[in-house]
């Protein structure tokens, strides 16, 4: 079992769970583990501010070790999976997306790809031993800042520079990566834009503001008469949009209206989808009524991304925004998924409203339940049990789950009569909290 390795990397409070000396052991261990394969250590991080005393550490480590590093400074996770895979080289992503600053985590990605349960296993081992290991004095590695990034703006721009679109839009960035780059993006094709909430200052990513808190934005898409809004996530691997109202659509209607212009394209293979089992079943059903075929996995970009592998299924991804287009990119990126849309609108020369209206939404309710031990809550079979007891009703799907990230369990009914669902929901937290209370 790992102890240190979540759904998404390593991920903690900083100076608490994440500390600069887990930092370096980290670097180090990447530099042992991989130096027969890989000649460079490329590092980048979001806008926190303990960013940068996480990238020295993991710097002094892989250096030491007899790793060379790059350091990319400030940007997007998706720019560092893009740059290791057209690079063969392995990275380390400092960031904590859609979580507040007093978090950071630590993301492995080796050609485009974060690393396979198997070798986070084995990256803890070195982790987890007592010393770290170091190169004679003539073997230390090298650091060095790269301009590399300015190939993944140009990687984009060549897939979607000859977008035209008179709507405008209206984008937030979370005080987050997206806005190190945006404007090189953007700022560089026929597209009507302003940016909100970029200005980083280490403390306030993701508060109040981007993908987790879109209040900001609706009210100012409905307030100035924007066409749409755009949001992003603390490290720009999620992206949701909202219509002229501003009214959020979330990952399921993205992929939808993505997948109609992708199958009309001849780009959609195997005319299928891949989702996670929290997916809207008004989702599925548009989708079966457009010939599009939904494959479900669990929780987890991981899983749907290895779904899509094994399937050969080039879209996929999650409510939250979190979606893969594996012709474009080799992970989840916002950035994709944002210029992706505006060219679905203008393919259909339809609006976002009407685009996403033809789409049935089941009322659905996702609620967290903070607790002390998620793993003592998730293991107590009165979960279980009352799960049977409504797993029997074919007007319902329950999901529990314990979070990847966080000390939370994660409670979602879905029904066809809200007031069922949201009874049903109430009954789950009043356990979850009951339960968490006796450990």
């Amino acid at each position: 079992m790992k102890r240190l390795f979540g759904t998404d990397g390593i991920r903690g409070i900083v100076n608490e769970e994440l500390t600069v000396d887990l930092a370096m052991k980290v670097g180090n261990a990447v530099a042992r583990l991989y130096s027969g394969k890989y000649k460079t250590l490329m590092i980048a991080k979001d806008t926190r501010n303990s960013g940068d005393m996480f990238e020295k550490a993991i710097s002094t480590g892989a250096i030491s070790a007899g790793m060379k590093v790059e350091t990319l400074g400030v940007v997007p996770t998706p720019t560092l999976s893009y740059l290791t895979n057209k690079k063969k080289a392995i990275g380390i992503m400092i960031s904590a997306s859609h979580n507040p600053s007093i978090y950071n985590g630590l993301k492995v990605i080796a050609e485009g790809y974060k690393i396979p349960d198997e070798e986070e296993v084995d990256l803890e081992k070195l982790i987890l031993s007592e010393n770290m290991e170091y190169s004679p004095y003539g073997e230390i590695g090298t650091v060095k800042n790269s301009k590399s990034k300015n190939e993944y703006i140009d990687y984009l721009l060549g897939c979607y520079g000859e977008i035209r679109s008179e709507l405008k839009s209206a984008i937030d960035v979370g005080h987050g990566a997206a806005g190190s780059i945006l404007k090189d993006i953007f700022g560089r094709m026929s597209l009507k834009y302003d940016i909100f909430n970029n200005k980083p200052n280490g403390f306030n990513i993701n508060e109040e503001c981007g993908s987790t808190e879109p209040g900001f934005l609706s009210k100012k898409v409905k307030t100035d008469g924007y066409d749409l809004g755009i949001l992003f996530d603390g490290d720009a691997d999620r992206c949701l949009f909202l219509d002229k109202k501003g009214n959020l659509v979330d990952g399921d209607k993205l992929m939808a209206i993505n997948s109609l212009k992708m199958k009309k394209q001849g780009r959609l293979s195997k005319d299928s989808i891949v989702s996670t089992v929290m997916s809207n079943l008004g989702f599925e059903e548009f989708l079966k009524s457009n010939d599009i075929l939904l494959k479900r996995t669990s929780v987890g970009d991981k899983y749907v991304l290895r779904k899509m592998l094994e399937d050969e299924i080039n879209i996929g991804g999650e409510q939250s925004g979190h979606i893969i287009f594996l012709d474009r990119s080799t992970t989840g990126d916002g950035l994709i998924t944002a210029l992706e849309t505006l060219e679905t609108l203008t393919y259909f020369g339809k609006s976002l409203d009407e685009l996403v209206s033809e789409i049935p939404s089941f009322p659905q309710l996702l609620k967290n339940v903070s607790v002390k031990d998620k793993k003592a809550v998730m293991l107590d079979e009165r979960i279980e049990k009352m799960k049977c007891k409504y797993s029997e009703r074919d007007d319902l799907r329950i999901v529990v789950r314990a979070s990847g990230t966080e000390h939370k369990i994660r409670v979602m009914i879905e029904g066809k009569d809200y007031n069922e669902v949201e009874k049903v929901t109430d009954k789950f937290v009043e356990l979850i909290e009951s339960i968490d209370k006796e450990c």
